[in-house]
């Protein structure tokens, strides 16, 4: 069918990869649940350029795809069968196409659902587009002045969300937080929100250390300067997924402590010290992705106040220069935080 008289819908596809291209056709009509949405704002991270470059593990992709997992945008339309009462709500969505039937759903545990991987942006069509269809249940409404462009980053919130929920911070606990890349940084805001007594961020950049202290965290220290504070936390999230990270941020935890693990690892990572991990008594808890009680967690932080993405954000290409935004992504320069696409 042509798009001759209708409204063109871009979409970013990656074919395979290394190959994308901009394709132009008609606004998709939603379907009986289903909501139309206009994205407003789309972040791009490792998990993004892994898929371009071909890294993503083979069971967490199915090319061809139109990335996007992070993103925010304003509902368009509704389906047969969703309320009218959305149409012009600014929203984010959960990423997980959990079933909701399983015994996992059923449990609360949506990011763990038995039916089997499918999330936006990796096997579903995701928001490098200017729109976006998907199920209405997925959706969490934002206030009406809600800042779109900040909540492109809900995703990554949710995902330290769920950290943080899995690592039961204390008030005047000491809190170690391990990378402070985007979901580094979106930790210690979310964490300081705990009173810790301190709260410690450990990463190599010093202008990123640096960004920590303002947003919350009361000491930034290299990893070689962490070595002096091994055994000194109650609580350690790790965010960087570096090879050595795992067992850096486990050697940091004081015994009996509790470690959260939310990154992304590749093959070849060092692997925890299992006579360290016994003898400490550690909890060590991992994070992919974020349960739908997480998302509303990050969903009510943001609208607080508690959380505000928006500093994160350093670079905004629109769709055509594609190229040039998943280039910086991993890149290696630190002045590159959040990279963002707006359709």
């Amino acid at each position: 069918m042509g798009t001759e008289g209708a409204e063109v819908s871009r979409s970013l596809i990656v074919d395979r990869p290394g190959a994308h291209r901009l394709v132009r056709r008609e606004v998709p009509v939603p379907g009986p649940g289903e909501v139309l949405v206009r994205v407003a704002a789309a972040g791009i991270c490792m998990s993004d350029r892994e898929v371009y470059d071909g890294r993503r593990d083979a069971g967490y992709v199915r090319y061809p795809v139109v990335p996007g997992h992070e993103w925010s945008g304003t509902v368009e339309a509704v389906g047969e069968g969703v309320d009218p009462a959305l149409t012009g709500r600014r929203t984010v969505a959960e990423g997980f196409r959990a079933c909701g039937v399983c015994e996992r759903c059923r449990c609360g545990e949506t990011s763990l659902c038995d039916g089997g991987y499918a999330e936006t942006g990796f096997t579903e069509p995701g928001a490098f587009a200017d729109h976006l269809t998907l199920p209405a249940r997925l959706l969490h409404p934002l206030h009406d002045a809600a800042d779109l462009r900040a909540a492109a980053l809900l995703e990554p919130a949710a995902v330290v969300a769920a950290a943080v929920r899995a690592g039961r911070p204390g008030a005047g606990e000491r809190i170690a937080v391990v990378g402070a890349g985007t979901l580094g940084l979106l930790a210690v805001q979310l964490l300081a929100a705990s009173s810790p007594a301190e709260l410690t961020v450990v990463d190599p950049r010093r202008a990123r250390g640096e960004q920590a202290l303002r947003f919350g965290a009361t000491e930034a220290l290299s990893p070689e300067q962490s070595t002096s504070a091994r055994g000194r936390f109650g609580l350690v999230v790790e965010t960087a997924g570096a090879p050595t990270t795992a067992a850096s941020a486990c050697l940091l935890a004081r015994r009996g402590g509790r470690v959260v693990l939310t990154g992304m690892f590749t093959p070849g990572a060092i692997g925890i010290d299992p006579v360290h991990l016994s003898v400490s008594q550690l909890e060590i808890r991992s994070i992919f992705g974020a349960s739908s009680s997480a998302w509303s967690d990050a969903v009510r932080a943001f609208g607080l106040g508690l959380i505000d993405p928006a500093p994160l954000i350093t670079h905004e290409y629109p769709l055509e220069r594609f190229d040039e935004a998943i280039a910086l992504v991993g890149a290696g320069d630190p002045k590159t935080g959040k990279v963002l696409l707006r359709p």
